[in-house]
């Protein structure tokens, strides 16, 4: 048995190269091999977002607070709220992010594949945001 106890990982910015806007990432677990899952808490402000990404194995999302809004790449955003579950399949190409007007934040759980969790592409533009 593992117990990570809270506030024991520190705090991150979200890198540029991966977010618009302003963000907190909050490491909460990595399981250690042969498990392949590790889960983070991200908190978004009002307009901050993911860039486009996919993953090899998929993402889930638990919205924990705020409103937020998800998107796959050629379908309509999706507004999400505290308890929302959202799925991303593998390979998908999507983002998440807080709302206009609201911060969000959500639980992140992602798989490894060959030691690659996430392959990020090309920033969300504001009129893809908004629209």
């Amino acid at each position: 048995m593992e117990i990570t106890r809270n506030g024991s990982q520190a705090s991150k910015t979200g890198p540029a190269d991966w977010f618009t806007g302003k963000t907190r990432i909050d490491p909460l677990f990595h399981s250690p091999e042969p498990a392949r899952a590790a889960g983070a808490s991200v908190t978004f402000e009002p307009g901050a977002r993911t860039a486009w990404h996919t993953h090899p194995l998929g993402q889930t999302l638990i919205v924990t607070s705020g409103v937020g809004r998800v998107q796959v790449w050629g379908g309509e955003i999706n507004e999400i709220r505290p308890g929302d579950v959202v799925w991303f399949p593998p390979g998908v190409k999507h983002w998440h992010g807080a709302s206009p007007s609201n911060a969000m934040s959500h639980i992140a759980i992602q798989e490894a594949k060959e030691g690659e969790v996430v392959e990020w592409m090309e920033h969300v533009t504001d009129e893809q945001y908004e629209s």
